[in-house]
């Protein structure tokens, strides 16, 4: 019997009509390495607007992930999305996997696009590696940071320590890049405070073939370069303002990465925890991450104009 509907695929088709309708338009760059970048950009790039770069994690592309926050970000800024390499239309034929060539090649997109200074960075959990890295290594172009349970901090000894839910990092890819629908039902009772319960096997099997099953090798490389020989002592200090949140109840990341990370960053952090959340914040607490963005993102811009 040949399959004639996708629910995922509708409901993607659904994002790029949204994204489309907020500002945004599809651009697709070729870097010239054998390294092609996808990113969301701005219809019209204001001058006047700061930039904000919106980097999302693992799972489905970035459309899935930030929809909810562009039509209130993308009045205040020039709004710019990617997918990282090996998401959504993003891929490299180079043998890199790490999250600085993953920064890099974000950084490279924006200069294509012109963008060359004064971008603020948001990255969620995967995304927040590559958002730190870019403020790590090209920290004059980067003007503030927002870390959203990105286990940055952690190191390869804490798995073995059980820091964590799973016990190794092959068990930790099997969940990660879920190919079954119960790998899946454990990937969303990790993520979320309050799963959603009983979900059909047919939608998720319908999710996984379309979000799941491309580039899988080389996401399972990503998922390992982040873990192998990860020292606390070889990470950088980025000195940028920087804002990290947490779910109280993150059993991806547990919320001791953020206390870690408030600690190795310091005075110039604050973290925030969002009570009754998990990892997903973005999906499970959407308007508190939002006030928590305006916040630290939005406010200052509207105290620094002149007569406020």
């Amino acid at each position: 019997m040949v399959k004639c509907f996708s629910f995922t695929a509708t409901r993607d088709s659904c994002f790029r009509c949204s994204f489309s309708s907020a500002g945004l338009r599809s651009s697709t760059t070729d870097l010239g390495d054998g390294t092609v970048m996808h990113v969301w950009i701005p219809k019209l790039h204001v001058q006047s607007k700061p930039t904000l770069v919106l980097i999302h994690g693992f799972g489905a592309n970035a459309m899935w992930q930030w929809n909810d926050f562009i039509s209130p970000l993308i009045s205040r800024f020039n709004v710019y999305v990617p997918d990282l390499l090996f998401f959504g239309e993003s891929y490299t034929t180079r043998p890199e996997r790490s999250e600085q060539f993953q920064a890099e090649c974000v950084v490279r997109v924006m200069e294509a696009h012109g963008v060359v200074s004064g971008m603020n960075v948001v990255g969620i959990s995967y995304g927040g590696f590559v958002g730190y890295r870019m403020a790590a290594q090209f920290k004059e172009r980067i003007e503030k940071v927002v870390l959203c349970c990105t286990g940055v901090c952690l190191e390869e000894k804490d798995m073995e320590e059980g820091m964590f839910k799973v016990k190794s990092v092959d068990e930790a890819v099997s969940i990660l890049l879920p190919q079954t629908p119960d790998k899946m039902r454990e990937l969303m009772k990790l993520s979320f405070y309050k799963p959603t319960q009983r979900v059909p096997s047919c939608f998720l099997n319908d999710f996984i073939h379309v979000m799941c099953t491309e580039y899988l090798q080389e996401r399972k490389d990503l998922i390992l370069a982040l873990h192998k020989d990860r020292k606390l002592s070889d990470l950088p200090k980025i000195t940028q303002p920087t804002l990290i949140i947490w779910g109280e109840h993150d059993q991806i990341f547990p919320i001791e990465l953020g206390h870690r990370l408030k600690r190795h960053l310091g005075d110039n952090t604050e973290l925030v925890i969002i009570k009754n959340a998990g990892h997903a914040i973005n999906a499970e607490k959407p308007k508190e991450l939002f006030e928590h963005l305006k916040s630290f993102l939005i406010d200052p811009l509207s105290r620094a104009k002149p007569g406020n």
